[in-house]
């Protein structure tokens, strides 16, 4: 199948590619304390550091005796670790200089009652592992981590998504830069509470996975337990074709971004099938794949390719890479404007630490780079034949060599097709390279910490505390009369649990109490106004004016009164706005009009004019409908009288 845009491609082509998707969301804990230590949780993150340790990470080997893909790969890049920590926020268990505390109770309990919301199967006891983590986002080079539960599910129009399971584990820390063998993080978000759901590969198309990742949003905001902002929550997704290999493209910031991820790695894998069916056609297997490589620097001293030539002035070595029979191969396209060549490229940057580009150049290409002279001199020399492409590569002499390898590694993979690989997603819906795909090796027991049971009462005492899920919740809010906007919303808003209490403790109408937090106290709260904003306060006010049959839109000015800078007691707060049946209140906006300067407009502009001076005094106090019928009234006179 050839590539086609997004929104061109139907549900019928992507069942033909044999399209599987899958999730991981991980999401942090609103909680005052790490995960396995006693440190404070900073939000937002600080650019602020006090000192910066430096670490070298190593392989080990798991329990049977292995090493894991993942951490060999790492460590051939040879990376430094340099971690900028905060003194305020990181502690020597972070730094791998202490055990571990217990378990963070709080957490624990928000992810029990999260892992009921996901319909899993509990397990009874907590067993601690270590994933092994070389790229250095964890000091420790190994994550803690543990499962609560596994094979529930989530309602998906009318069908279920599996859930594999739900994990609790610590984050790691967010990268600050990445240049050559050097690599800094920065420690502010380490050891935050974090969870992760998995779902089976049950989602078919992009958009499928557009709407669950939504979801399983909405679903663990709904807790009001959890985090939001930038960092807080983060998608990965795997994708496989028929034919091809799991995928996990990691670090997808915003959920808008996966349908188009998906939709390119699908085309991505379509294409590396291609490029394999062309090796089996030429005869190319991985028995009998060949590859030489050659240092040609000297072959290339005056070249007046520039980044040759720079390399070659900096005593740098060149190297040519033949592979034997894959000509061509390096400019089909795989991905939008990407071609094979950059799948090579990008180990090349990743693994060998050359991540200055352009880092490769190849005989196929059709932009300058040597001249017709110097690739016949470099093909001589490598002995290349017609049905051959060289791969250069430059650098120092030991990143060259593995550059060397990597690029005859990649080239060599391409003959079964896709590789198992995390990849990481771009800003323009593509993705690259970032390391092999991790496998079982990488887990194994912690020794630091015993088992812990999840006993029936405590899952009985979190479950019996928890909320619906919001698809039960948005039923029985429409039930309460809500519209069906205002019902979605409030379903997974995180004032929810506050909608709940208020309507538990007050007589407020539902529809009123809803559309206030949605439309006014979201907003009053983020723009600074309710400084003194407490539970018990807000509910005592909402008592008082129903009490007092305050009128619903002074339930603003009032809320404001009482729990901003003001902090009025409720019955002080709601002297000055009347009940709706004052009988004098005609004759008090009749003098007000009255007072009211004249200005030179039209008609119907000038009534909008009277009408906002009045409701400059009365708002909240008298209803807006009979405020409006009052002024109309009056104005009807007026006119007609000066007629």
């Amino acid at each position: 199948m050839e590539y086609k845009k997004l929104e061109e491609t139907t549900f019928e082509d992507y069942r033909k590619m044999g399209l599987k998707a899958g999730l991981e969301i991980h999401q942090q804990l609103l909680t005052s304390k790490k995960l396995f230590c006693r440190c404070p949780v900073i939000i937002p993150y600080s650019n602020k550091y006090d000192a910066e340790i430096l670490r070298h990470m190593r392989p080990t080997l798991s329990e049977l005796g292995e090493y894991d893909g993942t951490a060999l790969m790492e460590f051939k890049t040879k990376k430094e670790i340099i971690y900028q920590i905060n003194g305020e926020s990181v502690c020597t268990y972070e730094m791998d200089d202490t055990p571990p505390f217990e378990l963070n109770e709080e957490a624990l309990d928000i992810a029990i009652e999260i892992t009921n919301l996901l319909n899993c199967n509990m397990v009874s006891e907590i067993h601690i592992a270590r994933k092994q983590y070389l790229d250095g986002s964890i000091p420790t080079g190994f994550q803690r981590t543990t499962i609560l539960g596994i094979d529930g599910w989530i309602p998906y129009k009318k069908r279920k998504i599996g859930i594999i399971q739900l994990g609790l584990e610590e984050d790691a820390c967010r990268e600050v830069s990445d240049i050559g063998h050097t690599r800094v993080y920065r420690t502010d978000r380490l050891g935050v509470p974090l969870i992760e759901m998995v779902t089976y590969p049950d989602i078919r198309t992009p958009r499928e996975a557009f709407d669950i990742a939504q979801i399983l949003r909405h679903l663990v905001r709904s807790t009001g337990k959890v985090r939001t902002g930038i960092g807080a929550a983060r998608q990965d997704v795997n994708v496989s074709v028929k034919g091809g290999r799991r995928n996990e493209i990691k670090g997808v910031p915003r959920i808008p971004m996966i349908p188009l991820l998906i939709h390119n790695e699908a085309f991505r894998q379509l294409n590396l099938l291609r490029i394999k069916e062309k090796l089996k056609k030429r005869g190319i297997k991985q028995s009998n794949f060949k590859h030489f490589a050659y240092d040609v620097t000297g072959i290339l001293q005056n070249t007046r390719y520039y980044p040759i030539e720079k390399a070659v002035s900096k005593k740098s070595k060149v190297s040519a890479v033949l592979l034997k029979g894959y000509r061509g191969i390096l400019s089909m396209k795989i991905q939008p404007e990407t071609t094979f060549a950059k799948e090579i490229s990008d180990r090349v940057r990743v693994i060998a630490c050359l991540d200055k580009l352009p880092n490769i150049i190849h005989s196929d290409m059709e932009s300058e780079t040597l001249s017709s002279t110097e690739w016949q001199r470099v093909k001589k020399f490598a002995n290349a034949e017609e049905k051959d492409t060289l791969v250069l590569v430059w650098g120092n002499e030991e990143d060259v060599e593995t550059a060397s390898n990597e690029i005859a590694i990649r080239a060599k993979e391409a003959i079964d097709g896709v590789p198992n690989e995390t990849r990481r997603a771009l800003p323009n819906g593509t993705n690259e390279f970032e390391r092999i795909l991790p496998g079982p090796n990488r887990m194994y027991p912690d020794t630091d910490l015993p088992p812990l049971a999840i006993t029936e009462e405590r899952i009985k005492r979190i479950v019996s505390q928890a909320p619906d899920p919001p698809w039960a919740a948005e039923k029985r809010y429409l039930k309460m009369k809500l519209s069906r906007e205002l019902a979605a919303q409030m379903s997974i808003a995180p004032e929810r649990p506050l909608f709940e209490k208020v309507l538990s403790e007050t007589n407020i109408r539902p529809k009123t109490l809803a559309s206030f937090i949605i439309s006014n106290l979201r907003r009053m709260r983020k723009d600074g106004i309710l400084t003194n904003f407490s539970e018990e306060r807000f509910i005592s006010t909402l008592k008082e004016i129903t009490r007092n049959r305050v009128i619903e839109e002074a339930i603003p000015m009032i809320v404001e009164k009482t729990c901003g800078k003001e902090m009025l007691e409720p019955a002080e707060a709601i002297l000055e706005y009347r009940p709706d049946e004052n009988k004098g209140i005609e004759a008090e906006i009749r003098e007000l009009v009255g007072q009211i300067e004249p200005i030179p407009i039209e008609r119907n502009k000038l009534n909008h004019y009277v009408m906002g001076k009045v409701m400059e005094r009365y708002r909240g106090k008298i209803r807006g409908k009979r405020i409006l019928a009052i002024v109309d009234s009056i104005l009807k006179e007026i006119h007609s009288s000066t007629k």
